[in-house]
C-alpha cells in the first residue's frame, strides 16, 4: 500500500515545485541572488528597469486574462445548440 503513496507523491513533486519556485517569494530570492553580483548602475535607469518588469509583469496578467475569457467563449459556442436553418423571425422580430 505504501508504494502507492511513493507514486502518487513522484507525480505530484514537479507540480509541487512548479507552483513554489513561481511564487512571489521565490521570484523575491531569486531577484536578491542576482542583484548580488550586479554593480549599481545610475538610478534613472535602475527605476526604468523596474518600470518595465512590473509592465511586462502587467501584460502578462492581462494576457492570461484574456486567454481565460477566449476559453470561456470558445465553450460557450461549442455548447449552444446548432442553429434551426428552417426557423425564421416573425414580423414584429428585430433582425437583420
Amino acid at each position: 500500500m505504501w508504494w502507492i503513496v511513493v507514486i502518487v507523491l513522484a507525480f505530484l513533486i514537479p507540480e509541487i515545485l512548479s507552483t513554489v519556485l513561481d511564487s512571489r517569494l521565490a521570484r523575491a530570492v531569486a531577484a536578491r541572488i542576482e542583484s548580488r553580483g550586479v554593480e549599481p548602475v545610475d538610478g534613472g535607469m535602475t527605476d526604468r528597469v523596474k518600470y518595465l518588469e512590473a509592465e511586462v509583469d502587467r501584460l502578462s496578467q492581462e494576457v492570461q486574462r484574456l486567454h481565460e475569457e477566449s476559453d470561456f467563449l470558445q465553450r460557450l459556442l461549442a455548447e449552444r445548440p446548432p442553429a434551426d436553418p428552417g426557423a425564421r423571425l416573425s414580423p414584429g422580430d428585430p433582425g437583420d
